[in-house]
């Protein structure tokens, strides 16, 4: 006899466990089964994201940040600290209390919303059925009205160039658990991650190399806001190489030989350990998604209609498994989205106005199109700048660096995309998200008051700039 729920969720992360509160809270029975195990074998949900990704880099890009500012910055605020020294082993501990204890609500959220979960592998067997096998090898049968896939996805291995081996060559997990700081640190891939965990490590003390194959720097940037992202991280430290392709890589005993070509020329060079950040790969493995006849696109992600339904009846999928923004937010409002069109509601998710950020310092964040992609859409764009070196509240913060750059459409005055790198934008891009959300346009925000001083204004003087009315700021364009 199987257990019989109205919804059993595959995958505990981002996307699976708020779609599973979400329809508990609508009165559905639910099941979310989740696999993951952390490295002392503790089961744990909230996925990648909670466990080896977004919490625990982001506790480590503080802690590293707060190291560099004491040795950097706080001296110019009257404040001298001599023989400022890292704890790691605390640093990395604390790491893990954060984590922990947001894992830990999950369970709580659970309970709370009449949410089973259940620790272990879930796997698809037809006619509304999936098998559960516990942790502990037992196993039992539970079937469902609607199953959901949010498996996730996991770091792409470069198994012919660069395959992780857990010690000199690993992935973006095994890059937050290092027990020492590398004297020399190699990484592979100039994205999202490859800098975080770059910017991590070398505060750190690490001397990094980021190769990059690209010959641009975060392409899905503005390229005014990612030339100032470079300059930013280019005097920092981090050795930032474009246009490096790897060829190879030989593990030694002392560490990791790279040889990568740039222009033609082919060169190597030495590290004491190699993170390889090139991306991330729908996780089916186990599933018996092929075995159902659940349709796989050529790269492996779960084909979905609008409604997130797969082409087997009773079958859905949300999350990183189905591909595009790979995004903890964007599974989390996709769980939702689906939790409520369960049960009649009409919802959906705007693409349009994902927002990304890379939580470094200064951080680099972004909604809608770059001028360069407005463009080539057919815009015809007006566009505007505030920097942060005419902010006062940025100024004495000693962060005055970087700038806010707004990207308009000349016939509506709608704002299609901001793009900013500076103190944290993380946190000023959602009046950008809510301002794109609601379709406003340059002239809304105007006539916003912001506070001064404030960070905010910084984004209220571009918005201005856009029409040659900046206050603060030299404009280039005067109407």
């Amino acid at each position: 006899m199987s257990e019989v729920f109205d919804v059993v969720v595959i995958g505990g992360g981002p996307a699976g466990y708020p779609c599973a509160i979400r329809a508990g809270q609508l009165g559905f029975k639910v099941a979310c089964i989740d696999a993951w195990l952390n490295r002392d074998n503790t089961p744990a949900f909230g996925g990648t994201c909670l466990n080896a990704g977004c919490i625990p880099s982001k506790a480590l890009l503080e802690s590293s940040e707060n190291y560099h500012r004491a040795q950097h910055e706080f001296a110019a605020h009257g404040i001298n600290i001599e023989g400022v020294t890292v704890d790691l082993a605390k640093m990395q501990a604390r790491k893990q209390t954060v984590s922990r204890s947001l894992t830990s609500g999950i369970k709580a959220l659970f309970k709370a919303n009449g949410v089973v979960g259940l620790e272990g592998f879930g796997k698809l067997l037809g006619n509304g059925e999936v098998e559960f096998k516990a942790h502990n090898g037992e196993t039992k049968t539970l079937s469902a009205k609607h199953i959901v896939i949010a498996t996730g996805s996991e770091p792409v291995n470069l198994t012919k160039i660069a395959a992780f081996d857990g010690d000199k060559v690993v992935d973006s997990w095994g890059a937050l658990d290092f027990t020492e700081v590398p004297k020399r640190l190699g990484i592979i891939g100039a994205g999202v991650i490859g800098v975080e965990l770059g910017s991590v490590w070398s505060r750190l003390g690490a001397k990094t190399v980021i190769l990059e194959a690209l010959p641009t720097f975060l392409p899905m940037v503005d390229v005014a806001v990612s030339r100032d992202a470079l300059r930013q991280f280019t005097k920092q430290g981090l050795d930032i190489r474009l246009g490096a392709k790897v060829l190879s890589t030989k593990v030694g005993k002392a560490g990791v030989t790279v040889e990568y070509e740039v222009d033609g020329a082919k060169k190597t060079e030495e590290f004491d350990k190699l993170i390889v950040a090139v991306g991330r790969r729908p996780t089916t493995k186990g599933l018996n998604a092929d075995g159902l006849g659940v349709a796989l696109d050529e790269r492996g992600f779960v084909k979905v209609d609008g409604h997130y339904k797969t082409n087997v009846a009773g079958v859905y999928a949300i999350g990183d498994v189905i591909g595009g923004a790979m995004l903890a937010h964007k599974a989390i409002e996709e769980g939702v989205a689906l939790a409520e069109q369960l049960a009649g509601h009409h919802t959906q998710v705007n693409y349009n106005v994902v927002p990304s950020v890379i939580y470094t310092a200064p951080e680099v964040a972004w909604v809608g199109l770059s001028e360069e992609a407005a463009k080539a859409k057919g815009y015809e764009v007006k566009v505007g700048s505030g920097p942060f070196a005419a902010s006062g509240r940025a100024k004495a913060m000693e962060q005055a660096a970087g700038t806010i750059k707004v990207i308009a459409d000349v016939k509506t005055d709608r704002i299609l995309g901001v793009h900013m790198c500076g103190p944290y934008v993380s946190e000023l891009l959602a009046e950008s998200v809510l301002g794109m959300e609601f379709a406003a346009t340059c002239e809304d925000i105007a006539l916003t008051m912001h506070a001064h001083p404030s960070l905010s204004e910084t984004f209220h003087e571009a918005v201005l700039a856009v029409d040659g009315r900046a206050i603060h700021a030299v404009n280039k364009v005067k109407k």
